[in-house]
């Protein structure tokens, strides 16, 4: 390219060499934004956009310049895109070393990055615009673009200086290609300024070369990072970024008003004054806006984080009662297997002496007696076979129950105590329930337990409603008995072995604990709460089974007594 003569074919080549060096390196870039995700798609995309800009003002300089034939004034308006090509840039190195654990919650950090974004513009129009269109002079547009425009090269370069030494494997060579790319631009463009200041420069010189080896280079880095570039590199120690980020966007708000008492104070000329004033006042409206939505953002960011720090004590504290629980139920449990044991041995002599004593010469009141004997034995080795149950030491057999047939046999043991203590029930038992698999006697126990608990509680109040229904919730069938009783006094206590608030020899207060071990031996949970309105209600979930074993439920919706 220097080989050729100074001229229009000169101007011509090196501009068409330029064109297509910057078009072979934003289609390089293309397969990289493709093929990544996250925050990589982003750090691609925007140097892309970049890329993009700096190709559409070679493009303008070639129409306005070889195609028109007219020469480029001094006060040339697109030199905005040669300034603004690096401002993606930027936003994309300052992205790259945002900690990928920050994303999730960074929407904030997007403001932060607006901000300073149009904190560069502004500083262009605050700087450039008045010498070239309110009091157009050279000297002044050509020295403040340029002492801007090196500002902004060196901002550039020292953030993928950071992301080179904070990054690892292939990452930390891309960032480091970046770096080389932006040094030798921004040592070739200072070069080629002073020589225009020297008036040594032309389109083709020996200057040239520096920029299109820059050019060539964007090609070269596209395509090797396609090959080595992996998703899962993330960039180390950079966990504060967001912060200083944030930091840098607050000072460059608050630098505005810096910037209008400097105008205000300013020898410029009427027009640029004004102008600078105007645009300072703008510009501090619009990004004081973006720092209400800032804190709009933030503050709900917060309130999200105090609900789920809420949720999650909340869930703790379930788990705490919940372990506590089921401590207690394993001590007891240990106490009843061996009390059980320990009684099921004499049973058993007994029930064998029983049978010895039927096969020798009785009178009917003896054969009365032992067969009298031979029944109480036999309750209560059944007696003792529950608890054995209850102490996870023999196994239950389980099969495919349907919930709500079994809260209907409850319920029909029980409705004879209805009338007599003025109880009204109501069932709302759902049809086409999946069944669950479980024990049939001893869920009927806990059924029984939890309706006599709701009918003591009512007849303590002269009676009332005792509602039960049945319903279907996140894979699980769920039965509750809700009563419009005075409430549970202490409702986190009522499953503890041995707590009753009955008056003593009403009850041991076992029922409700050993209907808590029961339904955790089924894999489910039963809660106890009182109703705002009034009343406790028992609500037990017990998983459901798949719909290959569902049957036909009962269709009764309704039984008034």
């Amino acid at each position: 390219m220097a080989l050729l003569p100074r001229g229009f074919a000169l101007a011509a080549f090196a501009d068409v060499s330029q064109i297509l060096l910057l078009t072979s390196g934003a289609l390089a870039l293309l397969p990289n934004i493709n093929s990544s995700r996250g925050r990589s798609w982003w750090f691609w995309l925007l140097i892309e956009a970049g890329i993009l800009i700096w190709l559409s003002y070679h493009l303008l300089w070639f129409y306005r310049e070889i195609w028109c034939g007219s020469a480029v004034p001094d006060l040339y308006g697109g030199d905005i895109l040669v300034f603004l090509h690096l401002v993606p840039m930027m936003a994309a190195v300052v992205l790259e070393l945002q900690h990928k654990r920050q994303e999730a919650r960074t929407q904030f950090g997007w403001v932060d990055f607006a901000l300073l974004q149009m904190w560069w513009l502004f500083l262009y129009l605050f700087a450039v615009i008045p010498w070239q269109y309110f009091a157009p002079d050279s000297h002044w547009y050509n020295r403040n673009f340029d002492v801007l425009y090196l500002a902004e090269k060196i901002v550039l370069l020292g953030g993928f200086a950071i992301a080179w030494l904070r990054s690892s494997g292939s990452r930390r060579m891309i960032h480091a290609q970046w770096f080389g790319v932006t040094f030798l631009y921004t040592i070739s463009s200072s070069v080629a300024n002073y020589a225009i200041e020297k008036h040594a420069y032309f389109a083709g010189s020996v200057y040239d070369i520096p920029l299109v080896v820059c050019m060539a280079w964007i090609t070269l880095i596209g395509v090797w990072a396609q090959e080595t570039q992996s998703e899962h590199e993330q960039v180390p120690r950079a966990r504060s970024q967001r912060f200083w980020v944030a930091r840098l966007g607050m000072v460059a708000t608050s630098s505005l008003p810096i910037f209008a008492v400097w105008t205000w104070f300013s020898i410029d000329p009427p027009a640029v004054r004004q102008f600078r004033l105007l645009l300072t006042l703008g510009t501090i409206v619009v990004m004081g806006s973006m720092v209400l939505v800032k804190q709009y953002i933030l503050d709900h960011e917060l309130l999200k984080l105090l609900r789920a720090s809420q949720d999650t004590v909340d869930d703790l504290k379930r788990l705490q009662a919940q372990l506590v629980q089921s401590e207690k139920m394993a001590a007891l449990g240990q106490l009843v297997g061996g009390a059980a044991h320990e009684i099921n041995n004499p049973l058993t002599a007994i029930m064998g002496y029983s049978e010895l004593l039927t096969g020798t010469n009785l009178s009917s009141q003896q054969r009365s007696l032992v067969d009298k004997i031979a029944q109480q034995v036999q309750r209560t080795k059944s007696l003792v076979t529950s608890l054995l149950s209850f102490a996870r030491q023999v196994p239950s057999e389980k099969r495919p129950l349907d919930l709500s047939t079994l809260a209907l046999t409850g319920v029909k043991l029980v409705q004879p105590q209805f009338h007599q203590r003025k109880i009204e029930l109501h069932t709302e038992l759902a049809q086409n329930l999946p069944p669950v698999l479980g024990d049939s006697n001893q869920l009927l126990q806990v059924c029984l337990h939890i309706l006599n608990n709701a009918v003591q509680a009512l007849a303590e109040v002269g009676g009332g409603n005792l509602t039960i229904r049945t319903s279907c919730a996140n894979e699980h069938v769920v039965l509750e008995v809700a009563d419009s009783g005075p409430g549970a006094r202490e409702p986190e206590r009522v499953f503890d072995p041995f707590y009753t608030t009955k008056p003593v020899g009403h009850g041991a207060g076992l029922g409700l604990s050993a209907s808590y071990g029961i339904v955790q031996e089924h894999n489910g949970k039963i809660f106890c709460d009182n109703k705002p309105d009034g009343g406790a209600v028992f609500r037990i979930e017990l998983p459901a089974l798949g719909a290959e074993h569902a049957h036909t439920p009962i269709t009764e919706a309704m039984i008034t007594k």
